[in-house]
């Protein structure tokens, strides 16, 4: 499997590093945070690591780290506005629950 992106997400993260200036993709991580163990991370990447997995979408690249993919494997990255609200969305099918704010997740 493999971590995918809406036409839309891509379409946002190319804004985004075009805005920058620099910048070869974005990364999608988990660190341990908030009330149901998991967060998602979201970062520029300017320099790949050894442990970097590299997925592309129409030329935008999505980096994992070798731990987060235990945990994102099979996730697709969205871009959605709803209202006045916009952001990325995931839609991760490993998750098992999430709290309530929608901040964080477990597996």
């Amino acid at each position: 499997m493999a971590i995918t992106m809406t036409d839309a997400a891509a379409s946002r993260v190319r804004t985004f590093l075009e805005n920058r200036g620099k910048g070869i993709g974005l990364r999608l991580g988990v660190r341990t945070s908030g009330c149901s163990g998991m967060a998602y991370v979201l970062e520029f990447v300017d320099e790949l690591q050894e442990e970097d997995q590299v997925f592309d979408h129409d030329g935008v690249k999505i980096i994992v780290d070798s731990k987060s993919m235990l945990y994102l494997e099979g996730t697709e990255l969205d871009f959605a506005k709803e209202g006045l609200n916009e952001g990325f969305k995931f839609n991760n099918p490993n998750v098992s629950s999430e709290c309530g704010c929608g901040e964080s997740f477990n597996v």
